[in-house]
């Protein structure tokens, strides 16, 4: 068989629902780069984050961080990174926002945060990688791959609209989850990212395997030659992916029992 790139999205997909990688799920990925194949593990995530799982797996791995911002080989080169201008920052940070809505910039080496939110640290137990608190409103040095508002779904929808309504020809506006609002420099997304690595690697689409559950994911799915949503995708996104196999739910270690049937591992 020859070489693949495998794709994954993490939070919902890969991870199970404790958001940690199943003992199958490790053991599969383990067989495939001993056989030669590549592994990209893509997420909304920051980078440090990410390359704690990877230590973790103990594999290597390429990184699509902050929704394809941020590409990193599995030496951690630098492939590429797509930063937020600083002006569009600054006018996200001012957007006026439900007091309960939470505002998140992902710097290179930060996760910074407008205030205290205890229920997004169970997400990042597994690697300890979590926000700082900031006023956010001195940002003259910062350089940010992604600006992030989480909340409640019926007040992010407003947020939304009013986003793309003044920026949505300047910025990629998508979800990771429903609590989830993601902003990006325009032009970044999964897709974008799995394309660059496909070209680095001298592989067509069709020789890329790729896995996800949201929004965040739906270009990234749309590229790979092989294209899998797990059963606890959001509904919308298996409806605009009619080409991709629907397979079992991430909690089931879905992803590898995909891998072990199309690569013959059983």
């Amino acid at each position: 068989m020859p070489p693949y790139l495998i794709a994954s999205d993490l939070d919902g997909t890969l991870l199970d629902a404790e958001h940690r990688v199943a003992a199958l799920t490790r053991e599969t990925l383990a067989q495939l780069v001993a056989r030669g194949h590549t592994l990209a593990l893509a997420s909304g995530r920051h980078h440090l984050d990410i390359a704690e799982i990877r230590r973790q797996l103990e594999l290597p791995a390429w990184i699509i961080s902050s929704n394809g911002a941020c590409v990193f080989d599995a030496d951690d080169r630098v492939v590429s990174e797509r930063l937020v201008p600083q002006a569009l920052v600054e006018a996200l940070v001012a957007l006026p926002r439900p007091a309960s809505v939470r505002l998140n910039l992902y710097t290179r080496e930060r996760w910074l945060i407008d205030a205290e939110a205890p229920a997004l640290l169970p997400l990042h137990a597994m690697t300890g990688f979590t926000y700082q608190v900031d006023d956010l409103r001195d940002l003259s040095q910062a350089a940010v791959s992604k600006v992030l508002y989480i909340g409640e779904p019926s007040l992010l929808a407003p947020l939304e609209r009013t986003l793309r309504e003044r920026y949505g020809e300047a910025l990629h506006i998508t979800y990771s989850a429903a609590n989830s609002l993601e902003v990006m420099q325009r032009g970044v997304d999964k897709g974008s990212a799995l394309a660059q690595m496909l070209a680095a690697l001298a592989l067509p689409a069709s020789q890329a395997l790729a896995f996800g559950d949201n929004f965040n994911d739906v270009e990234m799915l749309t590229l790979a030659g092989n294209a899998f949503v797990v059963a606890n995708a959001h509904p919308e996104v298996i409806a605009r992916l009619p080409r991709a196999e629907r397979i079992g739910a991430h909690h089931e270690a879905a992803v590898a029992h995909t891998l072990r049937r199309f690569f013959a591992l059983d």
